[in-house]
């Protein structure tokens, strides 16, 4: 495997900064809910929450996919729901990557069910080239066309998370 560096953490940490600016000119004194998606999200999370200048609550999900033998396809389900009641508030969710939709698609669905007064999406990555669903993301740390990504939270296989800066992983061709 080989690791080549997309962007450091003085860039990751610019991009962050600029990031909250918006996001809190945006919201402004409005009751928002910024919700992490664990596991990926956690250190763009973190660093995001920093850097706003308004005070928002703070809530988490996970979401697990698994293959659905009946109809062929991956279904997504909550293995860590949300606390907090999101009904009149704004909600914030915060991604470590939107690439295909789905699982996003998925997450979004289920909160506008709870009646919240807006739904944005902040990702540090957005692969909207290889989007399969029709979802938006508001706040982009970094668009990005390709590659398997890693680092600043992202992962291959549970490894790589811890690394300050974001990599693309390239597999050897054996």
């Amino acid at each position: 495997m080989k690791f080549i560096k997309l962007f450091d953490r003085t860039q990751i940490e610019a991009r962050t900064r600029e990031l909250g600016r918006q996001i809190s000119e945006h919201y402004g004194d409005e009751p928002l809910v910024c919700v992490c998606v664990l596991k990926g999200a956690y250190a763009f999370f973190a660093d995001l929450m920093r850097n706003l200048t308004i005070h928002p609550f703070i809530d988490f999900v996970r979401l697990s996919s698994y293959a659905d033998k009946t109809s062929r396809q991956s279904k997504t389900v909550f293995s860590k729901d949300m606390e907090i009641d999101i009904k009149d508030k704004h909600v914030l969710v915060v991604e470590d990557i939107v690439d295909t939709g789905h699982s996003m698609q998925y997450l979004v669905n289920v909160l506008k069910i709870r009646g919240p007064r807006s739904i944005r999406i902040a990702a540090m990555i957005d692969k909207a080239e290889r989007r399969e669903v029709d979802i938006a993301v508001d706040f982009v740390g970094f668009p990005l066309d390709k590659g398997y990504i890693v680092g600043y939270g992202l992962d291959y296989a549970e490894q790589y998370r811890e690394l300050d800066s974001i990599y693309d992983l390239q597999f050897s061709k054996a």
